[in-house]
């Protein structure tokens, strides 16, 4: 308790002491004004307290940074080994919080699920393929520079795609999960079909094929080779996915956008889809 805060309780108290001493032993305090005392000398020290620990407490406790390493744990763990069969105590343990930190800023499990679905998984689509396509100078170039960029590490050749993986799992069994992961691929879809639009506009991409149609086959041969690849726990499997994609794709070229000896670097590998 500071100086002033002490300093009122002791004047306080005193003066109810002082009554006592000059009107005798039979004076009775009253009971009101003895509580009014006592608890505003505890409710000032209450103050005083957590004025003095306020620094020490924001500074030990970050809801945000907390809420993100659960997300984080909870994508890795269910990339690893599924929605249905992750295990919230390896993602407590791998976050570093209780279940008490869990269940403040998700009220299940489910809950959780559909969080890294519209956050983390949302996040890696967004990066991967909706914004580079947005704007691209060139739509055919972008993609390929995507594709390209697959990641060809035995870990994630092994996982495969987690947006693909999630929809095959989940959409069956959780309307939650459905919507979501639906949601994803119709952004991805659209983010590919409007690029390749903005192409045909510039006579970069041929303008006899049907967009959207020929993003739906895009994704699709795109997504058939992952599940391909992870079957068969072999890269060489995604590689030729790779090459098989890319021809495709240089097939969609319009006549502004055809160069002899093009060759379209690959960008920094970022993982599956």
């Amino acid at each position: 308790m500071g100086h002033s805060a002490a300093h009122f309780c002791h004047e306080s108290l005193d003066s109810l002491h002082n009554s006592i001493d000059s009107t005798g032993p039979d004076f009775a305090i009253p009971y009101s004004s003895l509580i009014v005392v006592v608890r505003t000398c505890i409710l000032v020290g209450m103050l005083q307290v957590k004025r003095r620990s306020s620094p020490r407490t924001a500074g030990s406790r970050d809801p945000e940074r907390t809420r993100v390493r659960l997300l984080h744990a909870a994508f890795e763990e269910i990339y690893r080994s599924g929605y249905r069969s992750a295990d919230l105590d390896a993602i407590l343990a791998a976050a570093g919080v209780t279940k008490g930190a869990l269940y403040y800023h998700f009220d299940d499990k489910e809950a959780l699920g559909h969080a890294v679905v519209d956050e983390v998984i949302a996040s890696s689509v967004q990066q991967k393929w909706v914004q580079p396509l947005r704007n691209a100078k060139n739509p055919i170039d972008t993609l390929v520079r995507i594709v390209r960029s697959e990641s060809l590490k035995r870990e994630d050749v092994q996982r495969g795609c987690p947006l693909l993986n999630l929809s095959q799992e989940m959409s069956g069994l959780d309307e939650g999960f459905r919507r979501r992961t639906a949601q994803l691929f119709k952004d991805w879809l659209d983010a590919v079909a409007e690029a390749l639009r903005a192409g045909q506009k510039r006579r970069l991409v041929r303008s006899d094929i049907d967009t959207n149609e020929t993003a739906t086959f895009l994704i699709a041969a795109y997504e058939g080779y992952v599940v391909l690849a992870k079957n068969s726990q072999d890269a060489r499997m995604m590689q030729a996915g790779q090459r098989r994609v890319i021809r495709l794709l240089e097939s969609l070229r319009g006549k502004g956008g055809r160069t002899k000896g093009r060759r379209v670097k690959a960008a920094w590998p970022i993982g599956i889809c």
